[in-house]
């Protein structure tokens, strides 16, 4: 999938989806961008769990992602200098969402230590980081060649994944509805202040992606600058989810997750401050890092804090609202167009501000944590 995804993002490259002014394509993006939360915010509640409930249903809808992601691959081939390329770029994101809905309700049900989510998502993280890198190499040369022959070194790449989903166990993710104990567990304090932590993170990179796609496009090499944010990005998240597993066993995950949020409120008014390319360039790697370190500290906390949960289920629901939060904070700065350093300054107030959101809601949990044990206590006498 990985290598699928990164043939189709430097084929566009200098394409029409590119090349088009920003004024012009400010309204397909936000047309499309809306049009894409409908299957997160209305067919997931319903048809998810039907899904779940299925033998072999998260993975029937990876192979099908797989397959589809390619035809729509063959359908850029014809359309590069036309504009029904919006279209099939968005049913791509559509699709590209979707399946990491479904690896989010499957990667549980692979793994039989209850503790070892964490170090799976990790290894996952680094394996689509180091392909992502390595499959530059020959999309790039044949990128050269013609942006049709890298499409179709893609059109391979989802029809190989396709394959490979054959593979995956027919397992079902949740096979009875959610009883009276798991909702009680996922609606803890603990769990409800780093689900929002998370969306505040997802949404920041939403944004971002964004953001920096329409400012730059007004920049001299905006291209290139954008698509150096990307490589960045990309090896800034590389990094984090080799460091995730270490800094959980040196840090508490509500620390983690605080520290997320922290760094990307720093950078993002730091960057503000100088206004430069190469702040936003590094705010955008900082803001890619923090969220993988994030999701790992989320995913420990989800864990500790909701034990009795079915964690397919679970994570399938909370990764379903993170997707609607990443789409939309990309709502925001293609509707206002800020300038560079204002959408730098806005990064850096919502991640401080979230941060202090956090901070006070875990506050509140270890407050009425106390007070229980407390109260136990009286009783005990």
């Amino acid at each position: 999938m990985v290598a699928g995804e990164t043939s189709m993002t430097l084929a566009l490259a200098d394409s029409l989806f590119l090349s088009i002014s920003p004024d012009a394509a400010r309204t397909k993006v936000i047309l499309f961008l809306a049009v894409s939360m409908a299957p997160f915010a209305i067919v997931a509640p319903f048809v998810g769990p039907l899904v779940d409930r299925m033998r072999g249903g998260q993975r029937m809808v990876v192979l099908m992602v797989a397959v589809l992601r390619a035809i729509v691959l063959i359908g850029m081939m014809q359309s590069l200098n036309s504009l029904a390329l919006f279209p099939l770029a968005f049913a791509s994101l559509v699709l590209a969402k979707t399946y990491s809905i479904a690896k989010s309700s499957l990667v549980p049900t692979t793994i039989s230590d209850p503790d070892g989510l964490v170090t799976a998502n990790s290894k996952l993280g680094q394996i689509a980081g180091i392909t992502g890198f390595v499959v530059v190499v020959p999309v790039g040369l044949l990128q050269f060649l013609s942006s049709q022959a890298a499409l179709g070194f893609g059109v391979l790449a989802f029809l190989a994944a396709a394959l490979n989903a054959n593979r995956l166990p027919k397992s079902v993710v949740a096979a009875t509805p959610a009883d009276a104990l798991e909702t009680e567990e996922l609606h803890s304090a603990s769990v409800v202040a780093a689900a929002n932590a998370m969306r505040v993170l997802r949404g920041i990179v939403g944004f971002m992606f964004f953001h920096l796609a329409f400012w730059l496009r007004r920049e001299i090499a905006g291209t290139a600058w954008f698509g150096l944010a990307i490589g960045l990005s990309g090896l800034a998240t590389l990094g984090a989810n080799f460091a995730g597993p270490y800094l959980r066993k040196k840090m508490q995950v509500q620390t983690m997750l605080l520290c997320s949020l922290i760094s990307v409120g720093i950078v993002g008014i730091g960057s503000a401050w100088f206004g430069h390319i190469t702040g936003g360039i590094v705010l955008a790697a900082v803001v890619n890092a923090a969220a993988a370190i994030g999701r790992l500290a989320f995913e420990a906390t989800v864990q500790s804090g909701a034990p009795d949960a079915n964690r397919g289920r679970a994570f399938s629901r909370f990764e379903t609202q993170n997707q609607m939060a990443w789409v939309a904070g990309g709502l925001v700065p293609v509707i206002f167009a800020p300038a560079g350093w204002v959408g730098f300054a806005v990064v850096g107030v919502v991640g401080i501000a979230g941060a202090v959101m956090y901070a006070r809601m875990r506050g509140m949990t270890i407050g009425s944590r106390g007070a229980r044990a407390t109260d136990r206590a009286h009783r005990s006498r």
